[in-house]
């Protein structure tokens, strides 16, 4: 169950990039679900990503059970970089939680998703001394500005709304725009660091130590924020939900597909996370399809259908170098 094959191929890139997108739209379909939790439980935001953290710990230590020597194997082989990949995991969402509640879920999206594969593609450009292909380069503006046009649409459709009313919004905006900056640069470092620490160590093994170490770091302020609330089979059901599949399961593809790809190109991709989102909210909320959320959309769709075709035009050197270890 612990193992997976690696191949510098065409077909491996592709696959790669289903896994990515696999990961992105489950990640999407989070939101809608913590909205209904915390409307049925009270729970704060945090304290919800403890309890999906939690889930997914529980949920991989069960299933790798057996292999629980080589998970401890591959902790001791690496352990500051998992503990810093599980930090990370727990402190970007945090982030975001923060800088949603702050600043709204479309501006906390744009800046925190936007930022990463801006942050990781100069990274990799300074590291490889390489410039980024013309397809990424492409791939990416298209993708960051599909994000902005579909936050966009979200925050044309509550301007004017009961939260815009007093002096203090500025500051309160402003302290939500650096933890949004803050969770887009920690987003990036970790799926940097993640990447190259998922070459070495199979990627539900890492799944389940960064679950766990993400667990244990949110621990206290989820304490202090409240976790009890009043148990229900919906609840529980959508809290096993958020972490089976949308961090257990999401988080085994998105280290799997790391291990083919670059963290710039796999932020890229994982951007369909804010277009499920989206529609979702559309189709389950009962929001309004506007126009930019449509075009943002088709650019986004766009965005990682280059990459996919790319990705099938790819040579095997060229594959080969984007799995080259970090120099220095």
């Amino acid at each position: 169950m612990f193992s997976f094959s690696s191949s510098p191929s065409p077909a491996g890139a592709r696959l790669s990039l289903v896994q990515l997108s696999i990961a992105g739209i489950l990640w999407g379909t989070a939101g809608v679900v913590v909205q209904v939790v915390a409307a049925r439980t009270g729970l704060g935001a945090v304290a919800i990503g403890f309890y999906r953290l939690l889930v997914a710990a529980g949920t991989m230590l069960i299933l790798g059970f057996r292999a629980r020597h080589r998970i401890w194997a591959a902790f001791r082989s690496a352990p500051l970089a998992i503990v810093a990949a599980g930090v990370g995991l727990a402190a970007y969402q945090a982030l975001y939680f923060v800088a949603v509640r702050l600043t709204g879920v479309s501006i906390a999206t744009v800046v925190s998703l936007g930022l990463a594969p801006v942050l990781l593609s100069a990274w990799e450009t300074i590291r490889t001394r390489r410039r980024p292909a013309g397809t990424e380069l492409a791939a990416s503006t298209a993708a960051i500005a599909g994000l902005v046009l579909i936050a966009g649409a979200s925050i044309d459709s509550v301007a004017g709304g009961p939260n815009v009313t007093s002096a203090a919004a500025g500051t309160t905006a402003g302290l939500g725009l650096l933890a949004a900056i803050a969770s887009g640069t920690v987003y990036a470092a970790s799926t940097a660091l993640s990447r190259h620490t998922a070459q070495g160590v199979p990627p539900l093994v890492l799944t389940t130590l960064s679950g766990t170490i993400g667990a244990i770091s949110l621990a206290p302020i989820a304490v202090a924020q409240g976790v009890t609330f009043t148990p229900g089979l919906q609840p529980i059901a959508l809290l096993l939900y958020l972490g089976a599949i949308t961090t257990a399961l999401a988080y085994a593809c998105f280290y799997t597909g790391l291990r083919h790809t670059t963290g710039s190109v796999a932020v890229v991709v994982t951007l369909l996370e804010p277009l499920t989102a989206a529609l979702l909210a559309v189709l389950l909320l009962g929001e309004p399809l506007a126009t930019s959320t449509v075009t943002g959309g088709l650019l986004l769709l766009g965005a990682v259908t280059t990459l996919y075709l790319g990705a099938a035009r790819t040579p095997a050197a060229s594959l080969t170098r984007s799995r080259e270890p970090d120099r220095g």
